[in-house]
């Protein structure tokens, strides 16, 4: 009788404990969740919601009908990809620079946060002011070393709005990786560099060979990372182009808060943002499977 009640104490006190953590969980996350994939069954009236009902599969089939979806789709994929490859290949060259003895270097790399630490409304004014048709400091500098003839609006206008923004990204971003990635070359051991000049390794040879696959796995989880940040990222769309011109800055988040909250169709809101998250799942899987692959974990 007394082993079996230390048996059931011993699984019952985790379950205890870890009862607080489990309820904020539930409220945190799968209720929401839960709430969302509701409502995308539904035909929700938010003005009067007794006036709701069932709609099946109605959300889903307008979302794919929906020109504008395919639309968002596309500019989401240009957006993340562009935003994210860049941020990659930049913040690894800055984490290299970083990574070497000069004088300043813990200033820089103190500086170098800035961009990351400011938060996304400041940071969507300062560059929409910067960026202006108009007076903006960015034309004024291009068209004073010659590389522009007039003023060019750069968030106004279809092949140059996407584009910025990416820019715009990129700026505050870069930062993110170059820290994370300084860390990893920070742990490097020194031993396995020294082997490799003995062996007779050039320093092109060492990065790639010996560098590179020692600080893969950080490489790989932070752009996992960026790209979930990145596709839920709409500040800038929202506060700098509004979506425009045309739609050509609409991707599936500004999409889904327009839909929900400016057309009041709560339905096709959640059905949108559903789809997302689910296209998110399938990054997140072959993910873990090329990390596997890998034998990272």
């Amino acid at each position: 009788m007394t082993l079996r009640l230390n048996r059931m104490k011993r699984h019952l006190v985790p379950l205890i404990l870890l009862t607080p953590a489990l309820a904020a969980i539930i409220v945190v996350i799968a209720f929401p969740i839960g709430r969302a994939i509701w409502l995308t069954f539904q035909d929700y009236n938010v003005l009067r919601p007794e006036r709701s009902s069932f709609a099946g599969l109605a959300n889903y089939l307008a979302v794919i009908r929906s020109e504008t979806f395919w639309i968002a789709l596309r500019n989401s994929l240009v957006w993340v990809g562009g935003a994210v490859s860049l941020q990659l290949l930049f913040g690894f060259l800055g984490a290299l620079l970083l990574n070497q003895n000069f004088a300043g270097r813990y200033l820089v790399r103190g500086l170098l946060l800035i961009p990351w630490a400011t938060p996304s409304v400041l940071v969507a004014l300062m560059w929409m002011w910067m960026l202006d048709g108009n007076y903006g400091v960015i034309n004024d500098i291009l068209r004073s070393v010659g590389l522009i003839d007039r003023y060019v609006p750069w968030v106004a206008q279809p092949t140059t709005a996407l584009p910025t923004l990416i820019v715009i990204d990129v700026w505050q971003g870069v930062p993110f990786f170059a820290v994370m990635i300084l860390a990893a070359l920070q742990a490097f051991p020194k031993e396995l560099e020294d082997a490799a000049v003995v062996d007779g390794a050039n320093p092109l040879q060492q990065l790639w060979f010996i560098k590179i696959p020692f600080i893969l796995p950080t490489l790989l989880i932070t752009t996992v990372l960026r790209i979930i940040w990145t596709a839920n990222y709409m500040d800038l769309m929202f506060i700098i182009t509004n979506g425009g011109p045309g739609f050509r800055t609409t991707t599936l988040p500004f999409y889904a808060y327009t839909t929900s909250y400016r057309r009041l169709d709560f339905g096709q809101g959640a059905t949108i943002a559903l789809v997302q998250a689910l296209l998110l799942a399938v990054v997140i899987i072959l993910y873990i499977r090329l990390l596997r692959r890998r034998e990272v974990v």
